[in-house]
């Protein structure tokens, strides 16, 4: 899974505009970012698949990253993917989708391949238009909503002031993992990061 044939795709998964940027729900889109820096890329908007594109390599010659940022809401996020992988030639094993997780305590970045959805409407069309669920899953977890309060409100809401004074090193964490992933493999990665 890690060799070197092929470029990867990373989908940093969120709601496009500006009234959405700083939602729980957008982690997706603040990871993609960092990475964008960190490979010294920067995002163009490709009118063909309705998306923030960005492509580059991790470290000197390293193996090739296309990361997308879907600009259709979250429960219309598939579509883009499925496109750029298909231009791209991408398989779904070399898909990785950073995403909001609220099974996760806040603090904590798990990795998967393949499973359910949890009720997430972006990774629900992801599977649906790649017609598979075996692609790597970046979890940013966000945790539960306090007291009675609907998820769906709560992940359309800002990180707190507490949890934003972590975030920008979470989410630094979370770009470690993605390029763990995409040079090391998901179990490896698994390995050095989930007992941390």
């Amino acid at each position: 899974m890690t060799d070197e044939t092929g470029p990867w795709l990373v989908v940093g998964l969120g709601n496009p505009g500006r009234e959405y940027t700083g939602n729980r729900h957008n982690v997706g889109f603040m990871v993609a970012e960092l990475l964008a820096v960190r490979l010294g890329a920067r995002f163009g908007r490709y009118k063909r698949v309705v998306a923030d594109v960005a492509e580059g390599r991790i470290g000197f010659g390293g193996p090739k990253v296309v990361l997308l940022k879907p600009q259709t809401y979250m429960n219309l996020s598939g579509g883009p993917v499925a496109a750029l992988a298909q231009f791209h030639k991408i398989p779904a094993d070399r898909v990785i989708a950073i995403h909001d997780e609220l099974d996760i305590p806040y603090g904590q970045v798990r990795v998967k391949l393949g499973g359910g959805e949890g009720g997430h409407n972006g990774l629900r069309s992801m599977s649906k238009s790649l017609g598979t669920k075996e692609y790597a899953r970046v979890r940013f977890g966000i945790g539960r909503p306090p007291g009675r309060q609907d998820p769906a409100d709560f992940v359309l809401s800002d990180f707190g002031a507490a949890e934003r004074k972590e975030l920008a090193f979470l989410v630094d964490r979370a770009a470690d993992v993605v390029e763990s992933v995409v040079t090391k493999g998901v179990e490896p990665t698994q390995n050095a990061y989930h007992g941390a």
